[in-house]
């Protein structure tokens, strides 16, 4: 399976928006064979990961993000569970259930009900250790169409994440740990 074939259903390829994502997915993909190259142990399936993280933020097109040409009625926060419902549709329920548990690092429904976050009640949380890879590599890397764009230092996402709660903070530092054996980036 080709990522690009699955990207190029819902997306113009000669698009900004196509661009941003492909580079965002990318720079996603790279980052997270690196923290699976830590985890042998582990068994992660690479091609898998390679994959999914080209296709996690499939849905972005369906919210409304004008600053990364996005120009949908949802709100970003559903981008997750609408990418989720697109790749079942196209026969990938594994790669689907990336898209919708990389969202923060992953929602519980507890979440959902003390935000009144508009997606459905469920837990979204990344369970498959290729699922928790996606999830960690995504929050290095922003998408805003600039395609020589930096990876973010841990320092910047830990700080990013606490406006979420502590719990967030503390799963982040925890693979931080497990993919790159210390608090700092490789």
């Amino acid at each position: 399976m080709d990522p690009i074939d699955i990207i190029s259903k819902f997306y113009k390829p000669d698009s900004k928006l196509f661009d941003i994502l492909v580079n965002h997915g990318e720079q996603v993909a790279k980052k997270s064979l690196h923290a699976a190259s830590k985890v042998p142990h582990l068994n992660p399936d690479i091609n898998f990961i390679k994959e999914a993280a080209m296709l996690h933020d499939i849905g972005i097109f369906l919210t409304n993000s004008p600053e990364i040409c996005c120009f949908g009625k949802h709100p970003y926060v559903s981008h997750g569970y609408l990418g989720r419902e697109l790749l079942e549709k196209n026969g990938l329920p594994r790669h689907a259930l990336v898209c919708e548990r990389h969202v923060g690092l992953g929602i519980t429904v507890n979440d959902i009900l003390s935000h009144n976050l508009p997606i459905p009640r469920r837990n979204m949380l990344p369970v498959s250790i290729e699922e928790q890879i996606i999830c960690y590599a995504d929050k290095f890397f922003s998408k805003n169409g600039n395609q020589s764009a930096r990876e973010k230092p841990v320092e910047d996402v830990l700080k990013g994440l606490e406006k979420y709660g502590h719990d967030k903070v503390m799963i982040f530092k925890s693979w931080v740990d497990l993919f790159n054996g210390n608090l700092s980036n490789p």
